[in-house]
């Protein structure tokens, strides 16, 4: 099968769909209702827009952890006009510790989704509450034009296009604080908030594909304006802030249609990122090219074909009702399943095999009838509970990377897809392993 077939990518998504916009909040008090609030964020999840129920699930998390404890107020230091504040370290990021000699590998699976934002349909809200009853976390990319409403468009200057031009629209005032509620939430609940850009740009006519480091650069620099500024472009002047700062927690992406990866990664090493994951691999270990984790997604079985298939709703999408969104009614439970049983093969076979990390995309659309939400929810259900199994961000992943010995890791490369070590992992692993560099994530602890 032709690999344009097999390994398809996201070319065109519409605009979101927003409710009504929500009037403008404004207020003497500023900024410095924007700090308390922040306090008040890192306190009670409660005091940023959830129920006491959801509060009290989010606090203690599937395997009941302790609350964590509020950031004292001199840690909490609002960020130029109130959008963003430091309010300490993330809650709920475990701690990465090296493999031991002999011992197995965890299996990895990350869910990642492509221009996370909050609409009318409430998939955001809803696969963070998926992702807290089966202790998970996920990776939320989040297009910076999501945080820029409509009226102010113009302050986006694409390369290669005319100012305030893209192609997946803006935002309203409605979506925004929605989007902005449902960010907040989950970095508190230990997701990561990555990028997907802007415009989402592809093909040629000044795709992404085409832009240079320089452009690059300028619209990473964008999408990171756009997320600590959106209290000025909206006037929310007294909403509560984004409860990090975004220059340090941005350490990641996916570009639109896997395309401009080339100079993307140049730009993004310089700009201190860490992983990307705009490639197409098998389900190999990762390696680090040019400076930085190489997190792509993989192909994993088809169920009812003879090739294999992308992690990714769209992509199967493709491959089920071709150009349309909105193929066969009588079709969508098939499809659904296929992806749903395409991914639980893919994972059965890492987890009995190489336990190479299993890393999955997706989008908040109801594309041919929402299958495709349904099939990604029943494989959260299905694996992140087994044993062995993490369910985490890319950030988490890139932080047990690091921690490991790099011989370990150069070992893990050498099983191919599937292919569990011969001699048992107690013998393939069996080596001494070198002790981590001082400083290094999973590093013993300093002695004072």
């Amino acid at each position: 099968m032709a690999a344009t077939r097999r390994i398809a990518v996201l070319r065109v998504i519409a605009a979101r769909r927003r409710g009504p916009g929500a009037g403008t909040v404004t207020g003497p008090r500023g900024i410095a209702a924007g700090a308390a609030l922040a306090a008040l964020c890192v306190t009670s999840l409660a005091a940023c827009g959830i129920g006491a129920d959801e509060a009290g699930r989010a606090a203690s998390g599937p395997q009941k952890q302790k609350p964590v404890a509020p950031a004292p107020k001199s840690a909490i230091r609002v960020i130029g006009d109130g959008s963003t504040a430091y309010t300490g370290a993330q809650p709920r990021l475990p701690r990465p510790e090296r493999l031991k000699p002999g011992q197995k590998p965890p299996q990895f699976v990350v869910f990642s989704w492509d221009g996370a934002g909050e609409d009318s349909q409430k998939l955001f809200s809803h696969f963070r509450k998926v992702a807290r009853e089966n202790n998970a976390t996920m990776t939320y990319f989040l297009s910076g034009v999501y945080m820029l409403p409509e009226d102010k468009r113009d302050q986006y200057r694409p390369p290669q296009h005319s100012p305030g031009r893209s192609d997946i629209g803006f935002n309203d005032q409605r979506g925004i604080a929605d989007t902005a509620e449902q960010l907040r939430l989950a970095w508190l609940e230990g997701n990561e908030v990555g990028t997907h850009f802007n415009g989402h740009f592809c093909g040629s006519g000044g795709g992404v594909g085409e832009w240079s480091v320089k452009e690059w650069k300028d619209e990473i620099s964008q999408a990171k304006r756009f997320v600590k500024s959106w209290k000025t472009s909206t006037g929310m002047a007294q909403a509560a802030p984004l409860p990090f700062d975004y220059d340090k927690e941005l350490i990641g992406a996916r570009t639109p249609c896997l395309e401009g990866r080339t100079n993307f990664v140049k730009a993004a090493r310089e700009m201190g990122f860490r992983y990307d994951s705009s490639g197409v691999n098998n389900q190999v270990w990762p390696t680090e090219k040019q400076g930085m984790w190489d997190l792509s997604m993989q192909l994993v079985p088809f169920p009812g074909h003879t090739y294999e298939q992308l992690t990714m709703d769209y992509n199967f999408m493709v491959n089920q009702s071709g150009a349309t969104s909105q193929g066969d009614p009588a079709k969508h439970g098939l499809w659904g399943d296929q992806m749903r049983d395409g991914l639980l093969m893919g994972f059965s076979r890492a987890y009995d095999g190489n336990r190479a990390p299993l890393i999955i995309g997706n989008h908040f659309e109801s594309w041919n009838g929402g299958t495709y939400m349904r099939a990604v929810e029943q494989v959260v259900r299905s694996v992140c509970n087994k044993p062995d199994v993490r369910c985490v961000s890319f950030r988490q992943l890139a932080d047990w990377l690091d921690a490991q010995d790099p011989a370990v890791l150069k070992k893990l490369r050498t099983l191919t897809v599937g292919e569990a070590p011969k001699q048992g992992w107690a013998s393939f692993l069996s080596g001494p392993s070198a002790p981590a560099p001082r400083g290094v994530p999973g590093a013993p602890a300093v002695k004072p």
